[in-house]
Formats: structure tokens, C-alpha cells, sequence
């Protein structure tokens, strides 16, 4: 039972009877998992770098109250207030590219982090909720408002941010922000000869990534050659499932977070997997199913246009992550190095999903007609 009356006025009053309970209920289990499966895999994972057991996973949780904290908050602001963020959180995350390029630590050949304060931080996790809503914007207001260049300008602020993610270089996540933008692009209405140009210009793209950077080649040769390239992750990471089966072997009873370098991160899904089985993976795949399926629903007659589709853009950003880091893990695509959704050890990837969800429970919570924050 709720403390809340149907007749509170009061900001968390209104906020809990408009905001999508179900989608916070399946957002806070993932984070419970996602602290159970830190707790399961870090230790390992800070052994094979010198730290003492339990560090990474210190670090982990401290954070989770402040994801949290950025979720709930975040939530319960006005469509309004959420543009503001989100171009407020774009402008600053472009700069923070900047300095990363500059400043940045080089990790296996990739210039992704700047430390700050001690804290490792990666801006291209900022960008993908920010950018989502500012190119929302510029669409909804290139439609809307006759002579305004809207999609010209995001046109131009895609190009910025995929240009600076290709000279870290991380095609990982510059596939996303495109395949989320296109998405963007053609719900408000992107010409079919466009959709294809665009089409055309990814595939050129891959394939000219797959020729320029040797580690593209090296994933893309390693799933679709046995032979080829180092698969030592991946086989491990089936190997997990295998041992799993259908009820795993028990919380911290499986042996792959010591064999795997990246248990803690990329491959989180196979530790679920061996410990806790295939019933708990399902499970878990489920609970993407419902935030995004729910997510979709309280869309249904939406009639702002900027809403339908900001909120289209962070729902298919958070699937698409999901999918990637799940399908890396089952060897069904060649591996990347991306996080699954708050499961995975990685603060700024834990904040600005936060972020983003956090905006999205914002924009599909309910209005009335005569609500003026659009």
C-alpha cells in the first residue's frame, strides 16, 4: 500500500500517480541485480589488477544511491525542465569530449576517460541520453515552426558528436547514437530515399571501419572465423552458460569471473549466467522487455511531437545497449565493449542511465490537457 492518497497534491503526491509504477518497480530490480552480480564478479575482476577483493564493488555501490537519487529527481520534472537538462547535459558533455581528446587516458589504444577528482569518467555515456532529447528537440521544431532550420541543425550537431567519438576512436558507440538518431529522424518523417542514403552511408561506414581500425577487423574476422582472431572471451563466456544450465551453479560458485579480464563489465551477462542459470538470464531479459514494451505503451496517443519522440529515442538506446552487450555475450554478434544497463561495473554508465531513464519516466508520465510544460 502506497502512503500516497489519490487526492495528494503535493509534488511526490502527483508524481507517483502519473509516473509509470511498473517501469520503476522492473528499473529497481535491475539495479538489484546489478548490485548482486557487482558483489559476485568484482573481486575477480580487482584481484587480477592489484586490488584488494572487494574495491571495485565498494566503489559500485557507493554510487548506486546517487543513480538512484538522479533517477527518482530527474523524474519528476516537467517536459520543459527536461529539454533544459538534456541540452544543459549535451553542451557540457561535447566540452568534456573535447578535454577527454585532449587530457584523456589512453586505454587498450581508445582515448574514452579523463580522470576527475580520482573518479574515471567517459562523456560519451552522457551523450547518448542528452543528444537523444536535443536532436528530438530540433526535429519536433523544424516540423512545427515554419522556417526554422531544425533538422539542419541536427544534421550538423550528429556529425559533431560522431566525429568526435570516431577519433577516441569507439564505433561501439557511435553505432547506437546513430542507429538512434536514425530512428529519430524517420518517425518525424525522413523521406524514403533518405532512409536509404542513410542505409547506404552506414554500410559504407562499417565496412570502411572494418578496413581503417585493426580491432574492428579483428572482432568482425573472430565471430564470423572460428579460426580467426582471439575468441578466448567468448568461449569462456558459452562455456558459462553451458555450466549454468538451467538453475546455475550457485551465487559465487562459478568459476568464469576468475578466467574472464572484462566478468565485472562486458560479460556480467555470462557470470548471470553460470551462478544464477538460464531461468534467471530469461528473467532478466524480461525485465528490458517490460521497460521498453511499457515504455512504448504510454506513448500510445501521445500528441506532442518532441515527447513521442524523445522518449522513442531513450527507449531504443537503453533496448539496443541491452541487445548489444546480451547478444556479445551469446556470441550472436561480434563482441563489443558495451554495458548492460545497470548491471554492469562501470559508474558512468550507472549515472547517465540513471539520466536517461530518469527523463524518460519524466516525459511518459501522464499530463493533463491543460498542463502547460511542453
Amino acid at each position: 500500500m502506497t502512503s500516497f492518497a489519490r487526492t495528494d497534491t503535493s509534488v511526490l503526491g502527483r508524481w507517483w500517480w502519473t509516473v509509470d509504477r511498473w517501469t520503476l518497480l522492473a528499473l529497481g530490480i535491475l539495479i538489484a541485480f546489478g548490485m548482486i552480480l557487482t558483489l559476485a564478479a568484482s573481486p575477480a575482476a580487482g584481484g587480477r589488477i592489484g586490488l584488494e577483493g572487494f574495491h571495485l564493488a565498494k566503489r559500485q555501490l557507493v554510487l548506486i544511491p546517487v543513480a538512484a537519487a538522479i533517477l527518482i529527481g530527474v523524474s519528476l520534472l516537467s517536459v520543459k525542465w527536461v529539454r533544459r537538462l538534456a541540452v544543459i547535459g549535451f553542451l557540457g558533455s561535447l566540452v568534456m569530449l573535447l578535454v577527454t581528446l585532449a587530457f584523456g587516458t589512453e586505454i587498450k589504444g581508445a582515448v574514452r576517460w579523463i580522470s576527475i577528482a580520482g573518479f574515471s569518467l567517459q562523456p560519451s555515456e552522457f551523450v547518448k541520453p542528452t543528444f537523444a532529447i536535443t536532436a528530438a528537440w530540433m526535429f519536433a521544431a523544424g516540423k512545427e515552426e515554419e522556417g526554422f532550420p531544425g533538422i539542419s541543425i541536427s544534421i550538423l550537431l550528429y556529425l559533431m558528436v560522431a566525429a568526435l567519438l570516431l577519433a577516441q576512436p569507439d564505433l561501439g558507440q557511435t553505432v547506437v547514437i546513430t542507429a538512434v538518431w536514425g530512428g529519430q529522424f524517420f518517425l518525424a518523417g525522413l523521406p524514403l530515399l533518405l532512409v536509404a542514403g542513410l542505409a547506404i552511408a552506414a554500410v559504407g561506414g562499417i565496412i570502411g571501419a572494418y578496413f581503417l581500425l585493426p580491432h574492428v577487423a579483428a572482432r568482425i574476422d573472430g565471430f564470423l572465423d572460428p579460426q580467426a582472431g582471439d575468441r578466448y572471451q567468448v568461449n569462456r563466456s558459452l562455456e558459462a552458460f553451458s555450466n549454468g544450465g538451467l538453475f546455475g551453479t550457485g551465487p559465487g560458485e562459478g568459476s568464469v569471473k576468475n578466467l574472464l579480464p572484462d566478468s565485472h563489465s562486458d560479460f556480467i551477462f555470462a557470470v548471470a549466467g553460470e551462478e544464477f542459470g538460464a531461468l534467471v538470464c530469461l528473467f532478466i531479459v524480461a525485465l528490458f522487455a517490460v521497460v521498453v514494451l511499457r515504455s512504448m505503451l504510454r506513448l500510445w496517443g501521445e500528441h506532442s511531437l518532441f515527447v513521442l519522440l524523445a522518449a522513442s529515442g531513450l527507449i531504443f538506446q537503453f533496448g539496443l545497449q541491452a541487445l548489444i552487450n546480451m547478444g556479445s555475450t551469446l556470441h550472436l554478434m561480434p563482441t563489443k565493449g558495451m554495458t548492460l544497463p545497470f548491471i554492469s561495473y562501470g559508474g558512468s554508465s550507472l549515472l547517465a542511465l540513471a539520466l536517461g531513464m530518469g527523463m524518460l519516466l519524466a516525459l511518459t508520465r501522464k499530463r493533463g490537457a491543460l498542463e502547460e510544460d511542453r
